[in-house]
């Protein structure tokens, strides 16, 4: 049996499951609709497996997720969700911090992010003996805008060895078209696999590629509401 799942079935079959300690990359390009295959991925681990995430925002604002989840009546366990919301400071919002949320100063702030997963991370595992941790970042680009790649490179570092150290599963995600080619390799060297998301011609796909000999096929996905559904092969 694997340590860990995506809630993807034909991506779980393709890969054989995760093993303890993985960290991937998901790159996509804008109007592919990733975070909603995120927030599939985050639903399936907290709801389903009875893990813990840690999620680190700078998009939209931590009220604004849960909100997200609650419209499309998908029930979160909050006992197992932690969110450090990296956007309502900057935007002058006054969103108290609380057992869920954690507030940072900005997307440049990546000591005070680091401290914050880390906090995330000793709540589940010390307090609630939590042993199963996801950490999700959206998005890698959006810190990459603030901060330079040597500097990145290193907060990234930290925390993919953070979680191979306490055997959970981390998602980076990074907007192809964004970076140049010498970025992401660079990145990619960080992480045991790429969950890469392609659009073509109206459509969307998705594959994994590098827990295994060879990639998974492209799949073919929509979203319904809140609902992923994969429809076909590429």
């Amino acid at each position: 049996m694997s340590d860990y799942t995506l809630g993807i079935k034909e991506l779980d079959n393709g890969i054989e499951g995760i093993r303890k300690g993985s960290n991937f990359m998901m790159i996509g390009p804008p109007m592919s609709r990733k975070e909603f295959v995120l927030n599939h991925i985050m639903y399936q681990g907290a709801a389903i497996n009875g893990n813990a995430i840690t999620t680190v925002t700078t998009r939209e604002s931590a009220p604004q997720i849960l909100e997200w989840f609650k419209e499309n009546k998908l029930d979160l366990p909050l006992d197992r969700i932690g969110i450090i919301d990296c956007v309502s400071k900057t935007l002058g919002s006054a969103i108290p911090e609380n057992e869920n949320i954690k507030i940072a100063s900005s997307p440049v702030d990546l000591t005070g992010i680091g401290v914050k997963i880390s906090q995330f991370f000793d709540e589940f595992l010390k307090k609630k003996n939590i042993k199963k941790i996801q950490l999700h970042i959206n998005s890698v680009s959006a810190i990459l805008m603030y901060s330079n790649i040597q500097t990145v490179f290193r907060f990234l570092h930290v925390f993919t060895g953070r979680v191979k150290s306490i055997g959970g599963i981390g998602i980076y995600m990074i907007e192809s078209g964004m970076h140049d080619e010498q970025a992401i390799a660079t990145l990619k060297q960080l992480f045991d696999g790429v969950i890469e998301i392609e659009s073509k011609n109206d459509k969307n796909f998705i594959r994994i590629v590098g827990l295994s000999s060879k990639p998974t096929p492209w799949f073919e996905y929509e979203i319904e509401g809140a609902k992923l559904n994969l429809v076909g092969d590429k």
